[in-house]
């Protein structure tokens, strides 16, 4: 039913299978890195507005729930949507076996030889699959779609870990406005999204195995800027309120 992949489309299955399994971890690293950049900016935006701490309190407060709810949304929706589609794949590969079981395990003999198994062997194997028609789904589905039907992926669990890890996120620079205001809280503020840049940065750039320090100056970067823009704008405009 579906063309026939070359040699290497096992590791582009692998590739595909560690995204949709580790959507739950994706959605946290991201959602952490965006609470923290978007709530320093909506934070020193207001601040260099010369606003109050209660407004500051006010709009800190506001970022963090609109923008937990709004990012917990849209990944599950994302997930969901992914899902269903790999769903309808499925079935429609499961029909295909029902009405040619032949033809299935011609393609399938075709893929093992084409990795270097011998012609008779190949279409043994093939045969010996096809008898067991939940295998038969399975291996066809990662063989020709790179797809576990096992492991489709969580979307409550990935909108769950995006809506906390926003928040956490957001929660760090909007901390010292609920002691303080004015200069020192600007100051904490710009120290703990500092801190937390660093953090997100070092920890991404582990987990992909690449340079922690390239990683952490690389976050802390688009952090400041945010920061230093909206800070910039908000003492222009000045909102005085």
């Amino acid at each position: 039913m579906f063309a026939r992949k070359p040699s290497g489309s096992g590791h582009l299955g692998e590739g595909h299978h560690r995204n949709v399994t580790r959507g739950g971890y994706r959605a946290a690293v991201f959602g952490v890195s965006d609470g923290l950049v978007s709530n320093v900016a909506i934070i020193l935006g207001f601040a260099g507005g010369a606003s109050g701490q209660g407004l500051v309190q006010l709009v800190g407060i506001a970022g963090l729930i609109g923008g937990a709810i709004s990012m917990g949304a849209g990944e599950y929706l994302s997930m969901q949507a992914q899902r269903e589609l790999l769903e309808r794949e499925l079935e429609m590969e499961r029909r295909e076996h029902t009405r040619n079981p032949q033809h299935e395990v011609e393609e399938l003999a075709e893929i093992y030889e084409s990795r270097g198994v011998d012609p008779d062997m190949a279409r043994e194997m093939a045969s010996n699959i096809m008898d067991d028609p939940e295998k038969a789904l399975e291996v066809h589905a990662r063989e020709e779609m790179g797809i576990d039907p096992n492991e489709l992926g969580n979307p409550l669990f990935a909108a769950t870990s995006s809506f906390v890890s926003f928040a956490l996120g957001a929660i760090l620079p909007l901390l010292p406005w609920f002691f303080t205001g004015g200069n020192g809280a600007i100051v904490a503020s710009v120290i703990l999204g500092a801190v937390g840049a660093v953090m997100v940065g070092g920890a991404l750039a582990l987990a992909t195995s690449r340079s922690i320090l390239r990683g952490a100056l690389r976050h802390l970067l688009f952090v400041a800027v945010a920061a230093g823009v909206t800070f910039g704008i908000g003492s222009a405009v000045g909102v005085g309120v």
